[in-house]
C-alpha cells in the first residue's frame, strides 16, 4: 500500500467518520496536499504535490465541481526522463495516482492505495503541456475506486489508471509519526 497522507498532521475532529463517506459537499477550488475537512498537516513533504518538499514535483490541483474531477496541469523536466525526450514510466504512475488519490477528499476522507493498474498508452513527453484528471468510478463502505488519466494539449489520453483505495482513520495509521 501506498501512504495517501504524507507529513505531519493534525486531527480536528472525527478523524474517520463512516458515515461522511457516502456524502459529497462542497470543496475549495484550489486543493493543496493530502488535507481533508477532519485532517489538517503541519507540513507535507509528498514527493507529488508536497510544497515542502524541495525535490518533489509540486503538483496543484484544482476541482472541476461540474465534473467532479480533480485537474493539474504541468510540464515534465528532463529530469525526470525514461526514454529519451519521454517520461519515466514510475513517474507517470505517480501523477496518476496523486490525481486518483484527490478524489477521495470529495468525501472528507484519508485513503491508501490498496492496488493500481496502469495503461501506456503513448509516450508521455517532456518540455510539452499536460494535464492529468481524477475522477470517482464507486464508493462501496470503506473502498473507493477512482480513475485518472494524463492528456496532451490535443486532448489525446496518453496514459490512464484505475485505483482501489481504502479509507483509513489517520490517528490510528500515523499517529506514532505526528510531532506532538
Amino acid at each position: 500500500m501506498y501512504i495517501r497522507l504524507c507529513g505531519n498532521f493534525h486531527v480536528n475532529s472525527a478523524a474517520y467518520a463512516p458515515s461522511v463517506c457516502g456524502l459529497i459537499s462542497p470543496m475549495p477550488r484550489k486543493v493543496q496536499g493530502h488535507e481533508t475537512r477532519d485532517v489538517t498537516l503541519k507540513k507535507n513533504y509528498c514527493f507529488a504535490c508536497g510544497p515542502d518538499n524541495p525535490e518533489g514535483m509540486h503538483l496543484k490541483f484544482i476541482l472541476d465541481e461540474q465534473r467532479q474531477t480533480f485537474v493539474c496541469k504541468f510540464r515534465l523536466s528532463k529530469r525526470y526522463t525514461g526514454p529519451p525526450g519521454h517520461c519515466h514510466g514510475g513517474i507517470i504512475a505517480t501523477i496518476l495516482d496523486d490525481a486518483m488519490g484527490k478524489v477521495n477528499k470529495l468525501h472528507h476522507v484519508i485513503a491508501l492505495t490498496k492496488e493500481m493498474t496502469v495503461e501506456y498508452l503513448k509516450p508521455v513527453p517532456l518540455h510539452e503541456p499536460l494535464h492529468v484528471e481524477g475522477k470517482e468510478v464507486s464508493v462501496n463502505g470503506r473502498q473507493h475506486i477512482n480513475e485518472a488519466k494524463i492528456l496532451n494539449e490535443k486532448g489525446e489520453v496518453l496514459a490512464r489508471s484505475r485505483g482501489v483505495f481504502i479509507a483509513i482513520d489517520p490517528e490510528k495509521m500515523f499517529g506514532k509519526f505526528v510531532e506532538r
